[in-house]
């Protein structure tokens, strides 16, 4: 059974163009938003169809962080197969439960990757928009910008750039360090 994908359907576009905020977008609530990473919708063309995004835009440190931690992950499984991935749990009394020797090891391996990694220069990220046409609603975008945070002017900034084709995005690549995500 094949459904239409409403997020083309003039009707339903129609309707989110008037949920639009002023600043030309519609906020999705996603407990991940913050300050470096939103979700998002707004209207657009995609092969010369109007039709409804479904965005995130995140910045470039966050995007090189989550690389980072990915391929120390995958380096870690390698050296230790029984590694799904670094989880904590809590007590009765709502405190971290002990890792165990062999989970600090795997730990404390990752966490040295992620340092070799980082001052080699071995992860690189630049700005990017990358397409997904398998969704059920709209098409969805996958942004990362170099900006220090997502705010609405940013996002405001990006949709306006993007729907005139004016859009000119930053090839350089960069790296960044893990200690300047702290707060």
């Amino acid at each position: 059974m094949s459904t239409i994908n409403q997020g083309f359907n003039p009707a339903v576009i129609a309707e989110y163009k008037e949920k639009e905020n002023e600043y030309g977008f519609i906020p999705v609530e996603d407990e991940d938003n913050g300050d470096e990473y939103v979700n998002f919708m707004f209207i657009g063309k995609y092969k010369e169809k109007e039709v409804i995004y479904d965005a995130v835009i995140y910045t470039l440190r966050l995007n090189h962080h989550s690389e980072l931690y990915e391929l120390a992950e995958q380096k870690t499984r390698e050296r230790y197969p029984e590694f799904n991935s670094m989880t904590y749990t809590v007590d009765e009394n709502g405190d971290l439960a002990e890792l165990s020797e062999k989970e600090e090891e795997m730990g404390l391996y990752m966490t040295e990757l992620i340092l070799e990694m980082e001052e080699e220069g071995e992860v690189k990220v630049k700005e990017h928009i990358e397409f997904d046409t398998s969704l059920d609603f709209g098409v969805g975008l996958d942004v990362g910008l170099h900006v220090e945070v997502i705010t609405d002017q940013v996002i405001a900034d990006f949709v306006k750039q993007f729907t005139a084709g004016s859009l000119q995005l930053d090839t350089t690549l960069y790296t960044f360090e893990t200690h300047s995500l702290e707060e």
